[in-house]
């Protein structure tokens, strides 16, 4: 990760319950949908392994700078996920952004 570079992960909790197929389509089409908007670099689906943590999943990608993560935001296609999806589908969650 280059100095500037902003690291944006969305750790979340579906509100399915373990093994349901819609969970596999939700990690899926998030995947397909975001990792595509031209900003968007290292795009990783990961689950929770820890005990420590609340979450079962995530979305991590990586921005070149601030106005890369704010392009990011507000794409038609990343707007369209949040509301088609995101709002209905996830019970809860945490972003997270760091950089160096």
């Amino acid at each position: 990760m280059n100095n500037g570079t902003i690291r944006h992960i969305a750790l979340f909790t579906l509100k399915y319950s373990a093994g349901a197929p819609e969970i596999q389509d939700f990690l899926k089409d998030g995947a397909d949908i975001l990792s595509v908007i031209p900003v968007v670099q290292n795009f990783e689906v990961l689950r929770q392994v820890s005990a420590k943590c609340e979450y079962d999943f995530g979305f991590s990608m990586e921005f070149e700078n601030q106005g890369a993560y704010e392009t990011y935001n507000n794409h038609p296609s990343h707007q369209a996920f949040v509301k088609g999806r995101w709002d209905t589908e996830v019970v809860k969650f945490q972003e997270i952004d760091l950089t160096k």
